[in-house]
């Protein structure tokens, strides 16, 4: 088999796995162990170093539930807007999308503008009122005038499943990551993940998970910023000359014509199933209004101006970050996909596949190494690090908030709790989760982990995003309608899911052919949850309904004025 032919079938085999992952975290697959890279484990260490320093410093000011939760409500819109953008652009953005484009061009800006579209919904619809209603978290506002038992109950297991999908799918990508880049054994790099989070969000709080997202999200725009400047800058800061060589490069790679490497400019596999498409898009943009981590920052400004001010920044940067990911995955295409410095010749060899070395979901971090050598190398290799750190640091409050705030101040002990046995159990939820989520990372390292993203925005976006917007919109929503819609829309969408190819055919291999023809469940269990809020609401008479009813014109003033959100809870 000749050198053109092993390269054609490669990045047309490519193609079809980075669709995938593009929609969530990064799949690694079982990377290969590497000899240890000096540059990335100095520029880490001095990173985590930086970071425990920061976690020490905010331990002194952490002394209440507000405090660890919130940070005492007292980050500037401005770094919350960055620290947004940090918790947001996970290893998904930076590594999927980027491979994506470098796999199947045009179809990887579909996804950066999936990933970027939720944030009007977010800041012209959601953060406001969600600062003005809630205390901590979405749970707050969802069970404001209603029956709070069994609102927060369902509230706190669709975070929980939210946050379990995201977090398995980011340790699985920091294992791998390291295991790769650091010559370390998969095993020990996920329980340095998971002992580090613990030690943010255990000690620190808010207040430092704060802190490293903002570290996280300089760093990141910093070094992407220099990636895409070496790339425009090798084409004359040209767009129409980056997009010609590169189209020139996929042809000489694929061995096709320039004409028809020019459908790289158009969409492509995405096209082909329109309905998946839509279904999809409606996840991304909705789902990021229903993502517990994300919401959470809003408590942490001291009114609703400095949530939509956070909203506003966080758009910014992270509309700012896609584009360079787009540039990126075609400067991957130039400088990448035909030197054969990041060729894995051996497993070429067996697959007969165009194969990088640590599978093609390291094109960035190639092309880091093509544009600024070793050194640069290993920052972006410690960026990418920090970048799952920070995020899963994040998740790992939210998951605390909704054990600690919900189910064990609200639900069990009604609310008869004191702020340090609430600050107490948060920390043993922590350390619970922090060692579920090393477990789960260890035991899904094989696994295709690439869909677990897409379905925490599928869940988000099914059971979240519809009780939340009707709680803050709808003056009929009563707690029968709360819980059945919220309840149908969470165990659809996780059904769907695991009864689609991503799991039932690709990870499960229980049969060749799915159950469920539809990747992304969003399309069928989005609507199906606002009707069933709506039928079972409107079909609902009972005195508690009356009562939730009349209360929702006391609720519509706070959430327009803040009258009333100092922080404390009204109900």
């Amino acid at each position: 088999m000749n050198w053109t032919s092993l390269k054609t079938k490669a990045l047309l085999a490519s193609t079809a796995l980075c669709s995938s992952v593009a929609m969530a975290s990064p799949d690694l697959g079982e990377a290969q162990q590497q000899a240890t890279n000096w540059h990335a484990i100095i520029l880490f260490v001095i990173f985590v170093a930086m970071t425990l320093f920061i976690t020490k410093w905010a331990a002194k000011q952490t002394t209440s539930t507000k405090d660890f939760y919130t940070a005492g409500g007292g980050i500037s819109g401005f770094q919350n807007g960055l620290a947004i953008a940090g918790d947001y652009m996970s290893a998904a953005s930076f590594l999927g999308i980027s491979a994506m484009v470098f796999s199947s061009g045009f179809d990887g800006l579909l996804y950066s503008l999936g990933f970027m579209v939720g944030w009007p919904i977010v800041l012209f619809l959601v953060a406001e009122r969600l600062r003005n209603l809630g205390k901590y978290n979405l749970s707050d506002v969802v069970s404001f005038r209603l029956d709070e038992k069994p609102v927060r109950t369902l509230a706190a297991f669709s975070s929980l499943i939210v946050v379990a999908f995201y977090l398995i799918a980011q340790m699985v990508g920091a294992g791998q990551l390291i295991k790769l880049l650091f010559g370390l054994n998969y095993n020990i790099a996920v329980v340095v993940v998971g002992l580090l989070m613990m030690a943010y969000v255990i000690f620190g709080g808010m207040l430092a998970t704060t802190w490293v997202q903002i570290i996280k999200a300089v760093m990141l725009l910093s070094g992407a910023t220099f990636m895409a400047f070496m790339v425009m800058n090798s084409v004359g800061f040209s767009f129409s000359e980056m997009f010609t060589k590169s189209i020139q490069v996929f042809g000489e790679v694929h061995n096709i014509s320039f004409d028809e490497a020019t459908k790289i400019m158009g969409p492509s596999k995405l096209a082909s199933n329109p309905i998946d498409a839509l279904s999809l898009g409606l996840a991304l943009m909705f789902g990021t209004a229903g993502l517990p981590h994300i919401l959470m920052r809003f408590f942490t400004v001291k009114d609703a101006k400095e949530a939509r001010k956070s909203v506003v920044v966080a758009t910014g940067f992270i509309g700012y970050f896609y584009l360079l990911t787009f540039i990126i995955g075609f400067g991957a295409i130039m400088f990448v996909s035909n030197n054969p410095q990041f060729l894995d010749a051996a497993k070429m060899a067996v697959t007969g596949k165009l194969e990088l070395v640590g599978g093609n979901n390291m094109a960035a971090i190639h092309l880091s190494d093509a544009v600024g050598g070793d050194m640069f190398m290993g920052f972006i290799s410690a960026v990418a690090f920090a970048t799952i750190l920070a995020v899963v640091a994040g998740l790992t409050l939210s998951g605390a908030s909704a054990i600690s705030h919900d189910l064990y101040a609200n639900v069990f002990k009604k609310g008869q709790t004191t702020p340090e046995s609430e600050l107490r159990m948060s920390k043993i939820a922590t350390l619970g989760l922090a060692i579920c989520a090393m477990i789960l990372g260890i035991l899904f390292e094989k696994q295709n982990v690439a869909f677990m993203v897409g379905l925490a925005f599928s869940v988000a976006c099914c059971a979240n995003f519809p009780v939340l917007v009707l709680s803050m919109f709808w003056k009929g929503l009563t707690t029968r309608g709360a819980v059945i819609g919220g309840m149908v829309g969470l165990v659809l969408a996780v059904v769907m899911i695991v009864l689609s190819k991503a799991v039932w055919v690709d990870t499960l291999k229980i049969s060749d052919t799915p159950i469920n023809p539809l990747n992304a469940p969003a399309i069928v269990a989005m609507p199906l949850a606002f009707i069933c809020c709506w039928f079972f609401s409107i079909t609902d008479n009972s005195a508690r309904a009356k009562q939730e009813r009349k209360a929702f014109d006391a609720q519509y003033v706070r959430s327009m004025t803040g009258i009333g959100a100092s922080g404390a809870s009204d109900h």
